[in-house]
């Protein structure tokens, strides 16, 4: 038992570590990391016998929330505030309309009832937010574009996976409502969304509050939050993965202790996640399986990416001010990943009958989309002319507390807009404990002096007293300070 133990962790470190380091093949070609470690999986599936399909379930809807809230608390609301109207239409409208297309055509493809064909749409209807964050992360397209595929693929999971759960509950029992259904939504989507925001807060409130021992527990804290969020959602049968991703978003765009090293360890566990959960998926699929509903999958995966996807958001963007290279390219970088693959598991677990064959052919849907569109949509920006400049601004504040005593560190980023910008820091008015100690300009380092000049795109670190944070951040937002009438004192 103890040799078999010791072998698993070896394999399991094999894993990891060819994981991270296949990340630098997956930036070269732009391929996403996930097909990678679905790779992996297969293969093990040789040497290692894996049916689990429950265990495959939670491991996945475990790793979707810790990949939600990271990119949750990576997306600015500033950013996404303009195109939040048109993503929600891909992430309702644009879902429906691809669950339509796909169902009717796998109505014949697959040779199964109706019901069971608009089933298999759900479960592909959704793109992936680990794909998507995944393959447009440092990618220059335009940040109008990336904002809106990231705030989609955030927002529409909960949408596919209510339609699957739906569709489940409507073969099991043809007598279900309709109206039934429709208030079923009202209220996932609803309270998912009320849910994200009042634990948000709260998670924002208590962190910047509590002074734990060791700061390596400020980021377990938030996950733990993310976590908790989504079990609370669920009990009262709404939404939780709307909820996860809607307290990322508040605590992202929060002044939060600890900001930039929580998102450090989310950023890391996020990938770990992506890691076992792929590999995992790759274990549950038998590579000769695949070869059997090759040329259906193939087909079906050519009908999403060509006709369904544009289609659907075509028509969902059909009143939004997006031209039509525009609306082209947010066709083509509808990835799908890991949400198509988990939602495939429930009608496994559901015992349909069509459960292995849906699985099988998500799964080459999956790839095909991984592989062919993941490696092209960095060309087809730049041949479209989409390819914007990089002007993304690091967070606003990163406040991190020196161990126990009265004074912190706080990261500020420089914006343009902000009124010290262009301004001196002997004419600030700093007060005498809150000190310049340095600056980061064009990734280099400025010593600061009385006479420096603090410029837009500075990120400047400043020592203060924990009982002056407010008056450091009131200088920052307003540009007020006491009257210096001498050189501030600076380290």
């Amino acid at each position: 038992m103890t040799h078999l133990a010791d072998n698993i962790i070896l394999l399991l470190a094999v894993l990891l570590l060819v994981g991270v380091l296949s990340t630098k093949f997956s930036t070269r070609f732009g391929m996403p990391a996930l097909v990678l470690f679905i790779a992996a999986g297969m293969v093990l599936s040789r040497f290692v016998y894996f049916n689990n399909a429950s265990l495959t379930q939670v491991a996945g809807i475990f790793a979707l929330i810790v990949i939600l809230f990271e990119g949750g608390m990576q997306t600015s609301i500033k950013d996404i505030r303009p195109i939040m109207a048109p993503a929600l239409s891909l992430a309702t409208v644009g879902v429906l309309l691809t669950t339509a297309i796909v169902g009717v055509f796998a109505r014949f493809v697959l040779d199964v009832p109706w019901a069971e064909s608009l089933l298999f749409g759900a479960i592909v209807g959704s793109t992936d937010a680990a794909a998507v964050f995944s393959v447009l992360g440092g990618k220059n397209i335009d940040k109008r574009l990336t904002s809106t595929l990231e705030a989609e693929s955030g927002s529409n999971d909960p949408m596919a996976v209510f339609l699957t759960v739906s569709l489940i509950e409507w073969i099991q029992h043809p007598d279900t409502a309709i109206w039934s259904l429709l208030l079923s939504f009202v209220w996932e989507m609803g309270i998912g969304l009320v849910m994200g925001i009042a634990v948000g807060k709260l998670a924002v409130y208590l962190i910047n509050r509590i002074n734990l021992d060791s700061t390596g527990l400020y980021p377990v804290m938030a996950i733990g939050f993310a976590v908790l969020t989504y079990g609370l959602a669920a009990m009262v049968h709404s939404s939780g993965l709307l909820a996860v991703y809607v307290i990322g978003l508040t605590l992202g765009n929060s002044e939060l202790m600890y900001h930039r090293t929580i998102m450090n360890f989310n950023h890391g566990f996020a990938w770990m996640m992506q890691i076992a959960m792929f590999t995992l998926l790759g274990l549950l699929v038998f590579p000769y399986e695949l070869a059997d509903i090759a040329w259906q999958g193939l087909l079906l995966s050519v009908i999403l990416m060509l006709i369904a996807r544009p289609v659907g958001v075509f028509l969902s963007l059909l009143f939004a001010r997006f031209s039509i290279r525009e609306k082209t390219l947010i066709s083509w970088a509808g990835l799908r990943g890991a949400v198509p693959i988990v939602l495939a598991t429930y009608p496994l677990l559901a015992g349909l009958p069509q459960g292995r064959l849906f699985f099988n052919v998500v799964f080459f849907v999956v790839l095909t989309s991984a592989v062919i569109q993941g490696t092209t949509i960095s060309p087809l920006a730049s041949r479209l002319r989409l390819v914007g400049k990089d002007d993304a601004q690091p967070s606003l504040m990163e406040l991190v507390a020196l161990g126990k005593t009265d004074s912190e560190f706080n990261h500020i980023a420089i914006d343009k807009h902000m009124p010290i910008a262009g301004m001196q820091i002997a004419q600030i008015g700093l007060p005498e404990d809150i000190l310049f100690t340095a600056i980061i300009r064009n990734k280099g380092i400025v010593t600061p002096h009385g006479s420096t000049v603090i410029e837009p795109g500075d990120t400047v670190y400043v020592l203060s007293p924990k009982s002056k944070r407010d008056e450091m951040r009131a200088i920052f937002r307003s540009g007020k300070g006491k009257a210096a009438e001498s050189s501030i004192p600076t380290m």
